[in-house]
């Protein structure tokens, strides 16, 4: 699955919904997601929920910016998104997932 993205024009904001699939974490107990929108703190981890074989979560993000982000697995093993926007170079020697919101037309 991809990573969903509607413009809620009342919010001016993008819900955006990120989805790992069960073959990423298969025997993981919980999966959240860390990123630029919550400072990638371990206490602000936005818990992902486990549905038809995918783990999902959503999150309003402001338009016209780009966010990294990581899936966190049972807090010690950190997975990118399959089909992120695009990927830059992380701090750790890694690569970061990254999710592009786009200005509204």
């Amino acid at each position: 699955m991809s990573i969903q993205k509607q413009f809620v024009k009342s919010k001016k904001m993008w819900k955006v919904t990120f989805h790992l699939p069960v073959a990423a974490a298969p025997d993981a107990a919980e999966v959240a997601i860390l990123g630029d929108f919550n400072n990638w703190e371990f206490d602000r981890g936005i818990p992902m929920k486990f549905k038809n074989g995918v783990y999902a979560a959503t999150v309003d993000l402001e338009p016209g910016k780009e966010y990294q982000f990581r899936y966190l697995i049972d807090n010690e093993f950190w997975e990118n998104d399959w089909e992120a926007d695009k990927y830059v170079p992380g701090p750790y020697g890694t690569e970061n997932s990254v999710v592009v919101t786009p200005l509204p037309e």
